[in-house]
């Protein structure tokens, strides 16, 4: 599956498209889903990403995280042309649970998410797929790779998060733009293979 040209001048979205798809880009705080987002559109993408401030101190945890400094405080937008046919339009929710109903307005009309993972945290990721199958939706896993994180083999992964066999797992560098494309492309796969799947119903 060919992407278009990264961040090319071009704006708008050529005649030969004939698909969009709203795909979520999800995680708990301080994943990686900002990065993703910008690493991945094709325009420049728009960020609501604020200083965190000494208000923030009782709410958001920094365990692990200690040097971060900046927040998503709405959502990070973006867009992809995946090939000549198909658009994407990316849609990174906040991590914090006080976000909660912002991640039921970005929910609506989403064809699926993409779940970024951190092997230092892997509980902080259940909350995230627990209202991904609260509002219905599909889902792939990408561990994204830090430089202190540990390893571990994907069946050790898939026991951790307690994966159905049928859920994407992958690993990724969300600063790397073929890495993160190929996580979004196993998303994609497997929403057209759910797809088929219940048409041949």
């Amino acid at each position: 599956m060919d992407s278009a040209p990264w961040r090319d001048d071009a704006v708008y979205l050529p005649d030969t498209v004939r698909s969009a798809v709203k795909i979520l880009i999800v995680g708990h705080f301080a994943v990686g889903k900002t990065t993703m987002v910008g690493t991945l559109s094709e325009i420049t993408p728009l960020s609501t990403e604020e200083t965190m401030t000494q208000a923030g101190a009782t709410v958001d945890d920094l365990a692990g995280v200690e040097g971060k400094s900046t927040t998503t405080v709405a959502m990070d937008f973006g867009r992809i042309t995946l090939n000549a046919h198909l658009v994407l339009y990316l849609f990174g929710a906040p991590g914090q649970k006080r976000f909660q109903q912002l991640w039921r307005d970005m929910a609506y009309g989403a064809l699926g998410a993409l779940v970024l993972a951190d092997t230092r945290r892997l509980d902080r990721s259940f909350p995230v797929m627990d209202m991904l199958e609260e509002y219905g939706l599909p889902y792939a896993v990408a561990v994204n790779h830090f430089d202190d994180a540990p390893t571990f083999g994907e069946s050790e992964l898939r026991g951790a998060l307690d994966l159905l066999d049928e859920t994407p797992l992958v690993m990724c560098d969300a600063r790397d733009r073929p890495s993160a494309l190929a996580a979004l492309i196993a998303l994609v796969q497997y929403l057209q293979t759910r797809t088929h799947q219940q048409e041949r119903v």
